[in-house]
């Protein structure tokens, strides 16, 4: 098999299974998933199963899981930073279970990846609950301020990471 499409399979099924992290931490604790997509942009193909409705895109680069965001807020801070976990946590032990194989190693990258506080990862909507209860309040000049630094680090820690790789 060609190795750009091993790549490409093994991310899709990594795509899933960090997905699957967030629906089966969000079912633990009582957080209702409306849907689970795969890929991004044009709904071509979508299917309402018994507790959720399944829906194909026509880009195949990403996947999200729509989450009840009531019920989440409803949820204590440790909680909702479990479920915005869910999927690194899950990347990250099929990455260890399966270390040393390509499929391992995109784990572990999309583990990594998605706990960098970048704008909409998993690892930023996490610092924005921390900061949001540190100050006991939404403040929307601390989380821009997040989001930049945020932002900066991430890119300051791919850049280092990018050197010792090469």
């Amino acid at each position: 098999m060609p190795l750009l499409l091993s790549v490409f399979i093994a991310t899709t099924f990594g795509l899933v299974i960090h997905e699957l992290g967030h629906l089966l931490m969000a079912r633990c604790y009582q957080v209702k998933a409306l849907e689970f997509g795969f890929g991004v942009g044009r709904r071509i193909f979508r299917v309402q199963l018994p507790r959720i409705a399944f829906a194909l895109r026509i880009f195949p680069f990403g996947s999200f899981v729509m989450l009840d965001g009531t019920a989440l807020a409803e949820r204590s801070l440790f909680a909702q930073i479990l479920i915005h976990l869910g999927g690194v946590m899950l990347n990250l032990a099929v990455g260890l279970m399966t270390y040393g194989t390509m499929f391992g190693w995109i784990n572990l990258l999309l583990a990594a990846g998605n706990v960098l506080p970048l704008y909409h990862h998993d690892g930023w909507k996490c610092g924005v609950l921390i900061i949001r209860a540190f100050l006991q309040r939404k403040s929307q000049k601390a989380e821009w301020a997040f989001t930049f630094s945020g932002g900066f680090v991430s890119l300051l820690i791919a850049s280092l990471a990018a050197r010792v790789l090469m």
